[in-house]
């Protein structure tokens, strides 16, 4: 009951992460697609048209220049007349305090005739109105001639340089009649005392009639029809075509500016991705099984296809350099060395067709990059050299530069409006595609996986834990050299990883070197060290060499993929020789078979059965009394029937047409490995 428990959260948690990443994937990569991108061009004026030719494919109308607008706009607005309200009440006020002050304290200094000229005068100013200094400063420099001033419901016009501020005013009185009445005189009345702004600015109806006037103002100098063309590749940018491609710009942005038109937008964006990750996710559970129940698999590839999507969303949402510049084909190299051929092209196909809603020619897009991206699986099927790498990028630079002209030659019509850009976009793709092989480390690192590369670094014998064990244990070093060949050669027989099994037969045995006289190739000079311990012990001490690996192996950073061929060599077999050793000694008796027993657990993969078959033949060919046909031929055969008897090749997919050609395989090497040697003779004294 508790192991079906076990087993159904094991299912939930896995279901739950598969859902978890499909949303996580479809929300990054919608959140960096382009709401507005129904016009991602850029062009420059004076410069040449660097894209194909472009139809208007709605009316809409030629907007002016954004100069012009400004200058036409400040014409107009020179012409507007601003609302004042007059407060007729201020000037009655101003002319009451004075003929009561006069009556006070100014007829000493003000003469009666002088008086009922500042009254008259003021009774003018007053009619006119006088505004606030800034209010009068602000008209004369916007160049407004005249405004409107507004007495209950009656607006009249009035000229601005006929308007007053307190200073003009004041100054208005003093030298108006300078011939009848001296401003000095003037001056002891005190007339700014009876000088205060009256008109007061009406913003409502000023703004209103400022609207108004500028919703009359005409911003479109022409129109362009619906299937007009507009600029071909090649032609210059005129002031006129920009003007025209400005227009074009500012539409298809107001076309897609609405909340209602936005949420259409979106709403297509999450099904259209939602779509092809599901076919994607399907693709894996239908065909590529370990790669969908692995985390770290899983992982890999909705990050490679998140990332470049959202790369590509960003870089034309931004408008920001050119999507020919990304190297798309890096991603299936990275697959294709981690994973597989065919789940390398569905992921890049997956992968531009996401991408490929962001640009404005999609179909170029997407023949250009499905044939740089199949030029890369194929030209790096294997990678172990960092030169390949090279070769790839040259290839994939050519692939690109190649298809695009051919497309340029089908699409147009004239040679010289070839665009010469993308040709060097392409180099500039291939160069960065050289970055491959540091990102692969980081790739190992993040989701656990172990590249070519990776394990021809460790298969060299210069290494520190090999070159240890060539010194310190000569016999087991010897004999993984002769395993590692023997499960390379079976290996590449049955359509297994050559490169995987030989750098983890290297490995296999690291263990021994904590205890190297205990085992029988590197012992020397006749000395057993068995001889003085029980059966059991014996056993142990040689068991041992399975977990003092593991130890080895963590210690050195080895990936898990090496440390599973230590486990798995001898899965979960038993020391024969100290097994039935005991039995002879002990008969009648039982005794626990765990002491003898390996930890395990069994190979699970092809490549750990090969080893473990490998392994166990080429130790045992040591034995044979005589190197012949039949011996060896027997040896093979007796060996690997006892281990499909005793189960051990029951959780890995090999088959037995696999096995058969392994000990095919093994009998040719052996038999080369140990054939005769031909004596030389000796030379005779004359």
């Amino acid at each position: 009951m508790t192991q079906f428990k076990t087993k159904g959260s094991l299912l939930s948690r896995n279901l739950l992460y598969k859902i978890l990443i499909f949303i996580a994937t479809v929300a990054v990569i919608v959140y960096f697609m382009p709401r507005d991108g129904k016009f991602n061009y850029q062009f420059d004026i004076g410069k040449p048209w660097k894209y194909g030719q472009l139809i208007a494919t709605f009316d809409f109308p030629i907007y002016k220049d954004a100069a012009v607008v400004k200058h036409e706009q400040d014409s107009m607005l020179r012409h507007f007349q601003p609302f004042f309200n007059i407060d007729r009440k201020a000037g009655a006020n101003a002319l009451g305090r004075f003929q009561a002050d006069y009556q006070k304290r100014l007829l000493p200094a003000l003469p009666p005739r002088y008086f009922h000229y500042v009254q008259k005068e003021l009774e003018k100013i007053y009619a006119i109105g006088i505004l606030p200094t800034e209010a009068l400063d602000t008209l004369q420099h916007d160049s407004i001639a005249s405004i409107m001033v507004v007495d209950h419901k009656l607006a009249s016009q009035q000229k601005t340089n006929a308007l007053y501020s307190v200073k003009t005013a004041y100054r208005h009185i003093l030298t108006a009649d300078t011939l009848h009445y001296r401003p000095d005189i003037l001056q002891a009345g005190s007339l700014n005392d009876y000088l205060t702004p009256n008109l007061e600015y009406d913003q409502q109806r000023s703004e209103a009639s400022r609207q108004e006037m500028l919703d009359n103002y005409s911003w479109a100098s022409g129109i362009v029809l619906a299937g007009q063309k507009i600029i071909d590749r090649g032609e210059i940018v005129s002031q006129k075509t920009y003007n025209i491609l400005e227009s074009l710009r500012k539409e298809s942005i107001k076309r897609n500016e609405s909340t209602g038109q936005k949420r259409l937008i979106l709403t297509g964006q999450i099904l259209y991705v939602c779509i092809f990750m599901l076919c994607f996710m399907l693709y894996l559970d239908l065909f590529r099984k370990e790669y969908y129940e692995h985390k770290g698999g899983m992982s890999l590839l909705f990050a490679g296809i998140t990332l470049y999507c959202a790369v590509t969303g960003l870089m034309m949402s931004q408008n920001f350099l050119n999507v020919y510049m990304l190297p798309y084909a890096m991603l299936p190299i990275i697959i294709r060395v981690f994973l597989d051929s065919r789940t390398a092209f569905l992921t890049l196909v997956i992968t531009v067709l996401i991408c490929s809603v962001c640009l404005r020619y999609p179909h170029e897009f997407i023949l250009l990059q499905c044939a740089a991206g199949l030029t890369a699986i194929f030209s790096l099927r294997e990678l172990s050299q960092r030169s390949q790498l090279f070769q790839t990028a040259a290839v994939v630079t050519a692939t690109y530069a190649a298809t695009f002209f051919a497309f340029e030659l089908i699409t147009e019509n004239d040679l010289s409006k070839m665009n010469g850009t993308m040709y060097i976009y392409f180099i500039i793709n291939g160069i960065l595609l050289l970055f491959t092989y540091p990102l692969l480390f980081l790739v190992e690192k993040t989701f656990g996986f172990t590249s070519n590369v990776t394990l021809v670094e460790l298969s060299n014998i210069n290494t520190p834990l090999l070159r240890r064990m060539s010194e310190t244990v000569p016999g087991t070093f010897q004999h993984s050299m002769q395993v590692a060949n023997l499960a390379a050669a079976a290996a590449n027989a049955i359509g297994g990883n050559a490169q995987l099994v030989r750098t983890g037969a290297l490995y296999h045995d690291i263990g021994k070197m904590e205890h190297p006289v205990f085992f029988t190739e590197n012992q020397s000079g006749g000395v057993n060290p068995h001889k003085n311990l029980t059966f059991e012990q014996s056993a142990q001490v040689i068991i041992s060499h399975v977990t003092d690996g593991i130890k080895l192996a963590d210690k050195n950073n080895l990936p898990k993929v090496i440390k599973d061929f230590i486990l798995t060599h001898h899965g979960k077999g038993v020391t024969k020789y100290f097994y039935i050793s005991w039995k002879n000694a002990h008969p009648g008796e039982e005794t626990d078979p765990s002491i003898f027993t390996y930890p395990g657990p069994n190979p699970f993969t092809k490549e750990q059965a090969i080893l473990m078959m490998a392994d166990s033949v080429e130790a045992a060919s040591r034995s044979l009394p005589q190197y012949t046909e039949e011996s060896i031929g027997q040896l093979v055969e007796k060996i690997i029937d006892s281990q499909l008897a005793d189960g051990f090749f029951k959780e890995c997919p090999i088959t037995f047409k696999d096995i058969a050609v392994v000990k095919s395989v093994f009998k040719e090497k052996l038999k080369t490995m140990y054939h005769t040697r031909i004596s030389y003779p000796e030379l005779k004294k004359q």
